[in-house]
């Protein structure tokens, strides 16, 4: 099942998309709309509304094997912000802070129901399910300093979607590709992950408490791409998705009101 995060008049909520009449159905009985939407009537928004978005660094052996590294035995771990997500159609923002911003595609795997100290074998029943996503990187400002935080956190950063797909056979077997103007930059697999999509849910859940809506972003194969203002950036998983977002540079900084 394809489910959307869309508004509609004043309230938003998840459906599940239609494909074949476009159309979405409420997936909230409380809203009492029963009757199916039209798709052209509805706001789609990011698919997404996470408490925390924990990424896998290293976690592909084409990855590790480009970066001169051997794999361990976890991949390392670090955090980026909710305000760096995006959806799909939505632009990548290159910061004016950096001469060089890099695109990786990943597979998204989305929390269902709150979690801590899962086994892998119970990770199914804990997910919502899986999307498209890009890792978007400051490349620069990486090397400025010890921790990711500010080269990884940047606002639009995180792009998912362009929908969650709650069924999917076989996440250690799923073909990932990603296209920059149309251009095939990275091509993987995720049989080639260092720690499969349910241990590292399993991984996870041994630091921290998971939470509905939490997503964690499973790593990305060799080949990140460079990107400026004006390219396209595809991600395409095979049995999730397709996630498209156009790049822009950044305008002049006014505070926020």
């Amino acid at each position: 099942m394809k489910v959307l995060r869309v508004r509609h008049g004043d309230a938003a909520f998840y459906a599940q998309l239609v494909v074949e009449n476009s159309t979405v159905v409420c997936l909230d009985r409380a809203l009492g709309l029963p009757d199916p939407i039209p798709l052209a009537e509805v706001a789609v928004l990011p698919p997404v509304t996470p408490s925390k978005i924990i990424c896998a660094a290293g976690n592909f052996r084409s990855r590790l094997r480009e970066m001169g590294r051997e794999a361990a035995d976890a991949p390392m771990l670090f955090l980026k912000p909710p305000s760096a997500v995006i959806g799909s159609g939505q632009a990548i923002v290159l910061p004016q802070a950096s001469a060089r911003v890099d695109a990786e595609g990943e597979l998204a795997l989305v929390i269902g129901r709150a979690c801590r100290n899962l086994a892998a074998a119970d990770v199914a029943k804990y997910l919502f399910g899986y999307a498209c996503a890009g890792d978007v990187t400051a490349v620069d400002l990486r090397a400025l300093d010890e921790t990711l935080g500010r080269a990884k956190g940047f606002d639009t950063f995180a792009p998912i979607g362009p929908w969650i797909e709650t069924e999917v056979d076989n996440p250690t077997a799923l073909g990932l590709r990603m296209f920059v103007n149309g251009q095939l930059v990275q091509e993987g697999n995720t049989s080639d992950m260092v720690v499969s999509p349910f241990a590292l849910v399993s991984f996870v859940s041994s630091i921290m408490t998971l939470l509905p809506g939490d997503v964690i972003l499973s790593g990305s194969p060799a080949g990140p791409s460079p990107i400026t203002p004006g390219d396209e950036v595809r991600v395409e998983i095979d049995g999730v998705g397709v996630l498209i977002n156009p790049v822009r540079a950044e305008p002049e900084a006014t505070p926020l009101q």
